[in-house]
């Protein structure tokens, strides 16, 4: 079965015509193809850049395949049609070519310090088996690795980074002698500006981020996925670790203060930025256009390039092709035009995953 598109496609800001046949996408007319929209704006789907269909609600490892497709499913129905799965505690690598998952770019477990990290999540390793954890790590997932470059050190009462700076730099380079790309956990100050310096391909969260290291990941072209809406949380974290923990706790609200101005920074010097929900655990699944939200009314980001961080542009960076000839029959309809009120994400009309409708 083929079917017919037509529509405002963006980001051409153009009326076209497309026709999904199969799992691509053709401009040229296909005879007899079904018409599913023939009006509307037309993305590429959009992408969550940091979930974990692998931890269930409330942390642990989900309890099997069946609930981790569950969970993607949340997400698909909200018209994720690509994660990033930014460490799983449960491997799940049948799910890669499933018709109703989105399409996913896996990390294999986050590799954790011991007794630093959130229970039964990481792989947790002193600092000489690092290396080693992060090239098995790669070989675990589909082309990413994930770091915890930071928590709370109980002993210090603050955060502080999860080895020493020489790990973490080895770290980066494991990574890349495997052929994955790596990521890490940030919240704090230090463990941050040695990554960066690294060479580390992507950040998350990163509120402990400078004007300079900010101006550094842009001539790197290092990438931040900010996920606002885990960082909300922080005033929550803070509160419950004020008795035990009274400078942790005056960090962590301090960083999720000034997490929206550390955003627009990087923002405004051209970081590559992509959304994220991080959910899983504490965050629910379904949830991008919050996220998306956020950044606009909170950091400032122009509705467009909301979108790009959430659709083509994350797309492109995952290597998942968008609305192009022979790229990949995902994408999502929306009635109105959401760079005018970007809340129009929140009601997609139609959606199409790997060519077969979804909604």
């Amino acid at each position: 079965m083929a079917f017919h598109v037509r529509g405002v496609l963006l980001p051409e800001d153009e009326e076209r015509d497309l026709w999904l046949v199969g799992d691509r996408v053709t401009f040229s007319p296909v005879e007899g193809a079904e018409t599913i929209a023939d009006r509307g704006y037309v993305l590429p789907g959009l992408v969550d850049a940091h979930c974990h269909i692998g931890i269930a609600p409330g942390g642990g490892p989900v309890e099997g395949i069946a609930q981790a497709k569950e969970l993607a499913a949340t997400d698909r129905d909200s018209g994720v049609l690509a994660i990033r799965d930014c460490g799983s505690p449960y491997p799940y690598p049948q799910l890669d070519d499933d018709p109703d998952v989105p399409r996913l770019a896996r990390a294999g477990q986050h590799v954790a310090p011991p007794k630093r990290y959130l229970r039964d999540i990481g792989v947790e390793v002193g600092a000489p088996d690092v290396p080693g954890e992060i090239a098995a790590q790669a070989r675990a997932g589909n082309g990413w690795v994930k770091l915890v470059g930071d928590w709370i050190d109980r002993s210090v009462g603050d955060l502080a980074p999860a080895w020493d700076a020489a790990t973490l730099e080895a770290a980066v380079r494991a990574a890349q002698a495997a052929g994955a790309r790596i990521t890490a956990h940030t919240f704090s100050e230090e463990a941050v500006a040695v990554l960066v310096r690294a060479g580390i391909d992507c950040l998350e969260h990163g509120t402990g981020l400078s004007i300079d290291l900010i101006g550094e990941m842009a001539r790197r072209g290092t990438a931040l996925v900010p996920t606002m809406i885990n960082i909300a949380t922080f005033g929550d974290i803070a509160a419950r670790a004020e008795g035990k923990f009274p400078e942790y706790a005056r960090h962590m609200r301090a960083l999720g203060d000034g997490f929206p101005a550390v955003v627009r920074a990087a923002y405004e010097a051209g970081v590559p930025l992509f959304v994220g929900t991080d959910a899983g655990g504490g965050i629910s699944h379904g949830v991008i256009a919050d996220e998306m939200l956020c950044l606009h009314e909170e950091a400032g980001l122009a509705p467009l390039d909301v979108l790009r961080a959430a659709s083509w542009g994350a797309r492109e960076w995952l290597g998942f092709p968008g609305l192009v000839e022979g790229g990949l029959a995902d994408l999502v309809v929306y009635a109105e035009d959401p760079r005018r009120d970007l809340r129009v994400v929140r009601a997609p009309q139609r959606m199409v995953l790997r060519g077969r409708v979804i909604r």
